[in-house]
């Protein structure tokens, strides 16, 4: 499983379904659906900034993460930004590689 961090921003629509249906709902939601991919939501928090919410999930791979973020942009309640998140172990692998 390789981890992402989901940056949400909420459109007009998707903060008036935020503010009438409440944050745990949202929550849910995408646990719900990062389950349906086969991977696990880990972490789902709100923020105050340009950033709405920070979402980080397990995945079973890029096209699971691509097909995630592609139907929450289609959904028109919020856009997301996927960041593939890397491993100190990947990273102490990667520092060891040759690289011509």
């Amino acid at each position: 499983m390789a981890k992402y961090l989901f940056e949400a921003r909420y459109s007009a629509e998707g903060a008036k379904g935020l503010a009438r249906e409440g944050g745990s709902g949202r929550r849910a939601a995408v646990a719900r659906m990062t389950e349906g991919m086969g991977g696990k939501l880990e972490a789902f928090c709100y923020a105050f900034g340009d950033v709405d919410a920070y979402v980080i999930v397990d995945l079973p791979d890029n096209v699971a993460a691509t097909a995630v973020a592609l139907a929450v942009n289609q959904s028109g309640g919020a856009t997301v930004k996927a960041i593939v998140l890397v491993s100190t172990g990947d990273v102490d692998k990667a520092g060891k590689k040759a690289v011509d």
